[in-house]
């Protein structure tokens, strides 16, 4: 092929790097662009719409807000409409939805991570996993076929891995996902810690005892209150740690297995990181149900080891 038709190096699209770069099969790398389509609909939504309460609860018992039951339409319209989906599981909806049984993927997805900081104006963003076949439940991480997750801050950002490296792309002005890094990785040693649900350490002694270990060790704290934006940071800057305890509130964990663990523990583990429960990781927990919890240690491996250690000898 003529080099001067291949897209120069500042300017490789997300098409062509799921092309040429992790020789995806061709409907897995429609599908993955058509998600990225909903993405950018979010992205203009975040920045038109209000971000007041729809009136309407999902199925956790949590008060929806405008942008969430619109992330979560902009997703099913575009999933339905790749003709690639068998069928979804959404935070936002209380049972898996079938749309085609006979297509090839099944997909996972938190619409909008975080919506409850819109109106702060902090960083919020989409997670996403996709899984081949049909069924989700039963299914382990470990089985997912690309996971993805875009932040939506002062730069709207998209990272993806599909099993060769994981991989980080800006929307640029024209609206077009262009590549930025290639093979983010995670260090094995974590400066930096993010402590989810810290209100836990009242009644959760171990996380309290974890707690005091990162102050001991000096680490840096940051966290955001995001997800997507607390583990991003772990991918850019290649090390932290990143906690989400439960306590006696939500004694399983409070965040989901399928649509926010799961995904994240493919992206994390790819890039050399490591994702555990506090005894087995996160790659390995059979997805039981839409609306099952698990706590979640993820980011550095020696970091995550010594967290789960203390949970262990709690």
């Amino acid at each position: 092929m003529d080099s001067s038709l291949l897209p120069s190096q500042s300017r490789v699209s997300l098409n062509h790097h799921l092309y040429a770069h992790a020789k995806v099969p061709d409907g897995l790398r429609h599908l993955i662009l058509d998600i990225a389509r909903a993405t950018k609909y979010i992205h203009s939504a975040i920045r038109t719409t209000e971000a007041g309460l729809a009136g309407t609860i999902n199925q956790f018992g949590e008060e929806q807000l405008q942008l969430d039951v619109l992330s979560n339409e902009m997703f099913e319209r575009h999933l339905e409409e790749s003709r690639l989906v068998a069928t979804f599981v959404s935070e936002e909806q209380e049972n898996v939805v079938e749309l085609n049984l006979k297509a090839p993927y099944s997909v996972v997805f938190d619409p909008l991570d975080g919506s409850s900081l819109v109106d702060a104006n902090f960083a919020i963003g989409s997670i996403v996993g996709i899984y081949s076949g049909n069924q989700v439940i039963g299914r382990k991480p470990r089985e997912q076929v690309t996971a993805l997750y875009v932040l939506y801050g002062p730069r709207t950002i998209l990272v993806y891995g599909a099993g060769n490296g994981v991989h980080e792309f800006i929307l640029n002005d024209v609206g077009e996902f262009i590549l930025l890094r290639e093979n983010l990785g995670v260090g094995d040693d974590a400066k930096n810690y993010s402590p989810g649900n810290l209100r836990a350490v009242t009644d959760t002694p171990f996380y309290r005892k974890a707690m005091n270990h990162w102050l001991d060790a000096k680490l840096t704290l940051r966290y955001s209150g995001c997800m997507v934006a607390d583990i991003h940071h772990i991918l850019s800057k290649g090390q932290g740690i990143f906690t989400n305890i439960g306590g006696s509130k939500y004694p399983e964990g409070k965040l989901r297995l399928a649509f926010e663990c799961g995904p994240f523990a493919y992206l994390v583990t790819q890039a050399g990181g490591a994702a555990s429960d506090g005894a087995i990781s996160i790659m390995d927990r059979p997805i039981e149900t839409v609306d099952q919890r698990t706590p979640l240690i993820i980011g550095s491996k020696n970091e995550v080891e010594k967290v789960a250690g203390i949970l262990k000898n709690a």
